[in-house]
């Protein structure tokens, strides 16, 4: 008879085993390569097989004991059971219908981006890429499918959204099959003209018209049937769906009210500390005046698009070298920096970070957007990097994958619990970088500080547009308040439209994340291990910020008096 332990990983090991086969391209990035020929299947039969995946994992682990389980093993329980309540919870809201349009990940994004991940660097493996892109035609068609059930049951996209998109996939159309970024950035032997071909053929005959019946679907009734007012509240059971957003995202109950007060306050507290700066330059009390001064200067600008990604691997070195001082665990993947590719840097943020394969083979990629470059400040993009790459997502995504003790759903899958745990310390990471000394100089902190304040604002445009009925032209305008640029602004308040809820992650997972070390510091005083702190936080995996409150105090002993 199996110990509880055993059990419970058992049951994980099955739960993560099922989801790579419900969603093979989540298996290619993690270099998982037994499924590089299928795409997902969002149709019926994929979203019977997934519903069908938590509920026989909900029963399995409602069969085990739950005395007597060693730490670990009572977290993956928790997990289990947070993930897949969540997920049925989500399916039976059809929140697929409305993610079915998305500027930033949606499906005309998605063999772009997965040919980064995926090796056609042999005669087998090129074949499972040609397969996968034959495969997109049947996926695109059940995307339209989708479309048409959202216009029949009035939980469509939001119009911006919709356009964006439209605008994105006819960019897409707009090129050529032998120069599509499927075929350019497509990781093919050296010198294999051959496969470049069958690739561009593929492109073709299966990716173009997939992508052309998309795009018809999308600029015909459905377009008409978007909804107008951009916020969630404007669809059927808006506010009921927003609440599990928020849910499903923070892994917490939250008020709308209750969080949009939060971000003010941080708010103004962010802006205490940014004119604490502007003074000391000779600006008074004035942080626009301040702002212009920085993006009027030129050696706050990158020339080029080359000297941009220079400057973020300039300073993910410094990081490395600053960080055996405050983390006793380093992650043996290495970060690479890549600029977004071309069609998609209109619609991307400034910058985002994919997790390295699990075999080795590819590292964490870092990618920074050149779009709109003479708005690109070197000031901004410190606080960026650190957030993203060192001592951000790189260090807790590879520590987390690189964990030798936690089975492949913690190492791998435990972000499907939520963002609020890897978001929380991304922000984190913005003010841990100050602490670490990595800014240059006052107009750096000034970046970190703007950068605290973006994220405070996200807590007030993101319930302010879906709950509490605020417009797009509001939300653009609070974050030209909170000192985005035009760009960053428009960008990032229709990302917040397309994604209910992912943009409270940060600042609700930084609070917490300080609260804990504010408690533990007080309680431990001098003896209180900021490296230890750093390495329990990330010594777990992603976790629910309710498990990491519990848990936390208990990894760290309390020191003899």
């Amino acid at each position: 008879m199996p110990t509880p332990d055993t059990a419970v990983n058992a049951i994980a090991d099955r739960f993560w085993e099922g989801m790579l086969r419900e969603s093979p391209t989540t298996a290619t990035v993690y270099g998982d390569e037994r499924y590089d020929d299928l795409l997902d299947d969002p149709g019926p039969a994929g979203r019977a097989a997934a519903r069908a995946l938590r509920e026989r994992t909900l029963a399995e682990i409602a069969a085990t004991r739950t005395d007597g389980l060693p730490v670990e093993e009572r977290i993956t329980r928790d997990m289990l059971e947070v993930v897949c309540r969540l997920g049925i919870e989500q399916a039976d809201a059809r929140m697929d219908l409305l993610a079915a349009v998305d500027q930033m990940g949606g499906p005309q994004t998605l063999l772009p981006q997965m040919v980064q991940f995926q090796r056609a660097d042999t005669p087998e493996r090129l074949e499972r890429l040609v397969a996968r892109l034959e495969a997109y035609g049947p996926f695109m068609d059940a995307y339209v499918a989708l479309l048409a059930e959202g216009r029949a049951t009035g939980l469509t996209a939001p119009r911006i959204a919709v356009d964006r998109t439209i605008a994105q996939t006819g960019r897409l159309l707009a090129i050529p099959a032998a120069e599509s970024p499927i075929v350019e950035s497509a990781q093919l032997a050296d010198g294999d003209a051959r496969g470049r071909e069958r690739l561009a053929a593929a492109v073709e005959t299966h990716v173009r018209p997939a992508l052309a019946r998309y795009l018809e679907a999308l600029g015909g009734d459905y377009l008409a049937a978007a909804r107008d007012d951009p916020g969630l509240w404007s669809a059927p059971n808006g506010d009921g769906l927003y609440r599990l957003a928020m849910r499903a995202w923070t892994t917490l109950d939250l008020d709308p009210a209750d969080v949009h007060q939060v971000g003010l306050d941080e708010l103004a507290e962010i802006d205490a500390e940014r004119r604490t700066i502007a003074s000391r330059a000779g600006f008074g009390s004035d942080i626009d005046a301040y702002r212009r001064h920085l993006q009027d200067d030129a050696s706050n600008v990158a020339a080029n698009s080359d000297a941009l990604v220079a400057r973020a691997r300039e300073d993910i070195e410094r990081a490395l070298a600053a960080a055996p001082a405050w983390f006793g665990r380093l992650p043996v993947a290495t970060c690479d920096v890549r600029p977004v590719d071309a069609f998609m840097e209109k619609d991307a943020p400034f910058a985002y970070y994919y997790q390295p394969a699990i075999d080795g083979s590819r590292p964490g990629i870092y990618y920074v957007n050149t779009y709109d470059l003479p708005h690109r400040y070197f000031s901004s993009l410190g606080t960026t990097t650190y957030h993203e790459a060192v001592p951000g997502h790189h260090f807790q995504i590879a520590l987390e994958m690189e964990h030798p003790d936690l089975p492949a759903f913690r190492r791998l899958g435990s972000r499907l619990v939520g963002g609020a745990y890897a978001e929380g310390w991304g922000l984190y990471s913005e003010r841990l970088a100050d602490e670490m000394g990595l800014f240059r100089n006052e107009a750096e902190r000034f970046g970190m500080l703007t950068a605290q304040a973006w994220r405070a604002a996200r807590l007030i445009v993101d319930t302010g547009i879906h709950a509490l009925r605020k417009d797009r032209e509001w939300g653009v305008r609070t974050l030209l308040d909170a000192g985005l640029t035009e760009t960053d602004a428009s960008i990032e308040t229709d990302r917040y439209i397309t994604w209910p809820g992912q943009a409270l992650t940060y600042k609700i997972g930084q609070r917490e994340i300080e609260r804990l070390r504010r408690e533990l510091t007080a309680r431990d005083g001098s003896a209180f291990d900021v490296r230890a702190f750093h390495d329990e936080v990330l010594g777990h995996g992603s976790l629910p910020l309710a498990t990491l409150a519990r848990e936390l105090p208990t990894w760290l002993a309390v020191p003899a008096r």
